[in-house]
């Protein structure tokens, strides 16, 4: 009931910033009125064909008035130096053609310069007090406001940097702050983003010495010290991190930002209560920057949904994402509340939220397309039957401990490679993001079922038996919990094992477990950090995984027919045949009788051959070689080679 009450308050309190926001009729939340306006090239700009944008500026100046054309000039010069960045900002004007075009000439500006008439200028209150500038976020809201300039630009400058780095855009944001630092040195705002930007991309070292520098400057100290908890907790120096914190509370106790990095580091260290008073604290605070108190509700909520209040910590992603509309891990954290609660329909809805923020989110992606798998299986009248009876007899067979692995006469053909994942146990700290062992098993499945050397048992499967079974991460982290439910789903291997979330960076540690034989082929540990793309961890792990089930689980036939040149064998892409993969063709030695023992003598290679066409059970290909002429039931061996260039996704990035 108290944290109800709180969070009403909290809402009472971001209404009022809101309202401070307020310039005449222009409050921060608002839509931007949209509009159509030819620029001085003739070339036509519609506002309402910029809702996909994540940020645009509109940048009402006078050309005349060098205070006036200032900001936009500092922003046409990060423009042209990070031609990468997706930096739009229009210039509006009222003043005369010619002025404008001798304006436009003698500055080269990257950006559309456009005269009105005074319609957009009177829609937009820009006449009076130039320059006036607008920031507008996603879906044409608007989020900042400013007019006149001089220190009323440096802010303006700040904020801007703050949105990009909102966006993760770092090295744009540290460009403006290393800008409005160059004017003023005593700007401390500046170097912090620069701290911050740092951090954000790993760089502990350059953190540390932007923080050290602001707290060394007349009234940087609480600032200064306030981001070096955040490094020394990061680096895992976690008592000069407390004892940092301490700092803070003693000379700013209104400041909130170190209540959420201790927040962290007693989550971490299992004392959930202290992090929820921590965490608690951290968003009652007034004084803290915009991101830090979005980060500090993302937090709180995400504490929330792991004792499964999911209701208290949707209202609390939503308040991070009022304060930060481009906050993307806490609209994914949102949707994963409802996945957890199985309301696959609104999860998918949040998660496309999230895709609209940023398209190339992997996270939210893998997520939205196993929302809409769900989705599809639940209006999918008979697949959900077929589905539901499967699970059924899966279960059944999970309870009797039924081995389901049929005995073949033919121990040498190779029976198809069928994978599974579970998911992973999470430990240690309270990740920005939740959902990050969904993320790697949806992700890995997609790409090793892409590569038809492996079949991975869908997720929608996995989750439905588990659902049955009543059986969580916890149970899954007993092996032979995992191992019995890998046999009843007769999956050769099955994946499984743990993530270990550091203040930094996140430790993989994933074991491939053989189900008929308990064995552990491979076991992964792999470190995930913020300057790798999801993407290319997601590429490398289903790169290694494929690697290995070669090289401990060759393919292997015969012979079936040959004609010329031309032989066929009994492996198809039910076994998990690919278009170009090499085959050995080997005959083996006699039986060795040594000591009263039969041994198997050694094989030799006397010939290769090459797939050029497969079916479901048995493939064409051409022989390349052979030290004699092959025949009806000689053995093949898949050559040991990487195979991952042979598509399926795995292309060397």
């Amino acid at each position: 009931m108290r944290l109800i009450k709180r969070i009403f308050a909290m809402i009472a309190m971001l209404f009022v910033i809101g309202t401070a926001l307020c310039y005449g009729q222009f409050v921060s939340g608002q839509a931007a009125p949209v509009f159509s306006m030819k620029d001085t090239l003739g070339r036509p700009h519609d506002l309402s064909g910029m809702t996909e944008r994540p940020m645009i500026i509109l940048y009402f100046f006078d050309v005349e008035s060098r205070a006036s054309q200032e900001g936009l000039l500092s922003l046409d010069q990060l423009a042209k130096q990070y031609k990468d960045t997706d930096l739009i900002v229009w210039g509006i004007t009222l003043s005369p053609m010619d002025k404008v075009t001798e304006f436009m000439n003698q500055t080269d500006l990257s950006f559309p310069v456009m005269i009105d008439k005074k319609e957009v200028s009177d829609l937009y209150q820009a006449r009076v007090i130039l320059p006036t500038v607008f920031i507008l976020g996603p879906e044409l809201t608007v989020l900042d406001y400013f007019q006149g300039g001089g220190k009323t630009t440096e802010v303006m400058l700040i904020r801007v940097a703050e949105r990009e780095l909102q966006q993760n855009q770092t090295m744009l944001a540290k460009a403006i702050g290393r800008q409005v630092e160059k004017k003023n040195p005593r700007n401390l705002k500046a170097k912090t983003i620069q701290g911050y930007a740092a951090l954000k991309e790993g760089n502990l070292a350059e953190a540390e010495k932007n923080f050290k520098d602001v707290s060394r400057k007349p009234k940087g100290e609480v600032l200064g010290k306030e981001g070096l908890t955040a490094v020394y907790a990061q680096k895992g120096e976690i008592e000069k991190a407390l004892e940092m914190a301490k700092e803070v509370e003693q000379e700013a106790p209104n400041r909130g930002y170190v209540h959420k990095v201790k927040g962290d580091i007693y989550y971490s260290q299992g004392k959930k209560a202290k992090a929820e008073e921590e965490y608690t604290k951290s968003v009652d605070k007034q004084e803290a920057e915009v991101f830090q108190r979005a980060e500090a509700y993302n937090k709180l909520g995400r504490f929330q949904a792991s004792l499964e209040n999911f209701e208290i910590a949707r209202d609390l992603y939503d308040l991070a994402v009022d304060i930060n509309p481009y906050y993307i891990e806490a609209t994914s954290n949102k949707g994963m509340t409802y996945e957890k609660e199985g309301k696959w329909k609104k999860a998918l809805e949040t998660y496309n939220k999230a895709l609209a923020i940023n398209q190339n989110d992997t996270f939210a992606a893998v997520l939205a397309n196993n929302s809409q798998e769900m989705l599809s299986l639940q209006k999918n009248a008979a697949r959900k039957e077929r589905v539901d009876t499967l699970v059924k007899e899966l279960a059944a067979r999970f309870r009797s401990q039924k081995s389901i692995f049929p005995k073949f006469k033919d121990t040498w053909t190779s029976r198809p490679m069928v994978l599974s994942f579970v998911d992973l146990q999470e430990k240690g700290g309270l990740a920005e993001r939740d959902g990050l062992s969904s993320v790697l098993s949806a992700g890995l499945t997609d790409k090793l079922n892409a590569s038809g050397r492996i079949r991975v048992v869908e997720r929608v499967l996995i989750e439905r038996l588990l659902e049955e079974l009543n059986l969580g991460s916890s149970d899954l982290a007993d092996p032979e919990t995992a191992l019995k439910l890998g046999k009843v789903l007769a999956v050769k291997l099955i994946g499984t094992g743990s993530l270990f979330f550091l203040p930094d960076k996140t430790l993989l540690s994933l074991r491939l477990i053989d189900t008929e034989t308990s064995a552990i082929p491979k076991v992964i540990n792999r470190q995930f950090g913020s300057k790798v793309p999801l993407e290319k961890d997601l590429n490398q792990l289903g790169r290694e995984i494929l690697k290995t089930i070669i090289r401990k689980y060759p393919l292997r036939g015969y012979v079936v027919q040959i004609t010329g040149e031309q032989v066929m064998v009994n492996l198809g892409t039910k076994q998990g045949m690919v278009l170009g993969t090499k085959f050995e063709v080997i005959e083996e030695s006699k039986p060795i009788k040594y000591k009263k023992k039969i041994l198997h003598g050694l094989s030799r290679v006397i010939g290769e051959i090459v797939i050029e066409e497969t079916g479901l059970d048995a493939s064409f290909g051409r022989i390349l070689q052979s030290d004699r002429p092959l025949k009806r039931d000689d053995k093949i061996r898949e050559r040991l080679e990487d195979l991952l260039s042979m598509g399926g996704g795995y292309a060397d990035s």
